[in-house]
């Protein structure tokens, strides 16, 4: 019960700052734009660390999907 409450409250906080940062309109406050700087997403040359670090966004994001869409790689 408790972490069902605590994610709740994890879902409520994130839907506050995302859509605070969203009706904020200046750039650099949503959680993808942080994302997109934290992997280096728009470098216009990427680097050998910039592809890694793509690398591991593109990996964890398809555990993700796999993991809560289709139930795959249990934790």
């Amino acid at each position: 019960m408790i972490y069902t409450v605590l994610w709740i409250a994890w879902g409520v906080a994130f839907a506050a700052i995302e859509g605070a940062a969203l009706l904020d309109r200046r750039p650099g406050g949503t959680l993808s734009e942080h994302v997109w700087a934290w992997f280096h997403i728009k470098d216009q040359r990427p680097t050998r660390f910039t592809w890694i670090l793509r690398g591991v966004l593109l990996a964890g994001l398809i555990w993700l999907t796999g993991h809560l869409a289709f139930g795959w790689w249990p934790a």
